[in-house]
């Protein structure tokens, strides 16, 4: 049995379709109101970790730190889980993100972390304004805020998300305007989108951009002004993106990029252990990553000890 650990309620429907429709057995565990005893000695065969930082901002932050000690749990046991604590620890921590990037070798904007609200314009002095401040709990864009100006940062200060803690981070001029992500999966590369965002708002979630054979919903351009499309990434920012797979123990995610176009210099600044693959990924990249990532699962399942 492979148990589906997630919150957000709408963006596995073609992941459970397709389990459907293979008939293999699977269970939905939802982190929101997860309950386990660490005293059973029962658990599903393959645990899939499909948690959501971003749960915060829908009213289902209690999942976010259960699904943190659960996973440790489910490890201890020796439960195969795909994006365990490893993996979710990077997830919910900006600021474990940054020290890979740093260990990886890979360009990144420039960061300071704070812990209090009236620490970011201080934080901020010698940074190349203008800056965003992120919360280290974040997902989907979840309150990230851009200030142009040292005096609108003291003005104004941020919320740092329920964690208390936040990067205060240089915002980079996007080459082209626009950023790619790229998504790996078990360790190879899987394909890549680039998105043209408006940047004012900073949810880049490939699931909530609505979609057609041109790029953009018509429906949806006027209001979020987005667009994606297939991008081949140079050879180096694939292995860039692969390395820092490996090191942050991504079985499955997606890590974004862009040119800063200051310097020409690739850098990345996030990774998401939560893939949700591109709308309408036949006329995108060119095939189903839902049936690539359940042949993945599949794998894994025969490969779990009995």
């Amino acid at each position: 049995m492979i148990a589906i650990l997630y919150e957000h309620p709408e963006w596995f429907e073609l992941l459970f379709a397709e389990f459907e429709r293979r008939r293999i057995p699977f269970e939905r565990l939802h982190a929101d109101c997860l309950t386990f005893d660490p005293a059973a000695g029962s658990f599903p065969d393959l645990v899939v970790n499909r948690m959501s930082p971003s749960a915060w901002r829908r009213g289902h932050g209690n999942g976010i730190f259960t699904v943190k000690d659960y996973l440790v749990h489910l490890e201890e046991h020796r439960v195969p889980v795909v994006n365990g604590s490893r993996a979710y620890a990077v997830e919910i921590s900006k600021v474990r993100q940054l020290d890979l990037f740093r260990r990886a070798g890979v360009g990144y904007p420039r960061a300071r972390v704070i812990n209090h609200p009236s620490l970011a314009a201080e934080a901020a002095q010698g940074l190349e304004f203008p800056v965003v401040v992120k919360p280290n709990i974040g997902g989907s864009g979840a309150g990230i805020v851009r200030f142009d100006s040292l005096d609108q940062l003291a003005a104004s200060p941020p919320d740092l998300g329920i964690d208390g803690t936040a990067l205060v981070q240089e915002f980079l001029p996007a080459r082209g305007g626009s950023i790619i992500r790229v998504e790996v999966l078990n360790g190879e590369f899987l394909y890549a989108i680039r998105i043209f965002p408006d940047f004012t708002s900073f949810n880049l979630c490939p699931a909530d951009i609505c979609q057609t054979d041109y790029g953009v919903c018509a429906a949806e351009a006027p209001k979020k002004r987005l667009r994606i499309e297939r991008a081949d990434p140079p050879p180096e920012a694939i292995a860039a993106a692969l390395r820092l797979a490996q090191a942050a123990g991504l079985d499955i995610g997606g890590l974004e990029y862009l040119v800063n176009d200051r310097n020409d210099e690739i850098c990345f600044y996030d990774i998401n252990a939560l893939s949700n693959f591109v709308t309408d990924a036949v006329n995108v990249v060119g095939f189903d990553p839902t049936a690539r990532f359940v042949d993945y699962l599949e794998s894994r399942l025969t490969a779990a000890p009995a």
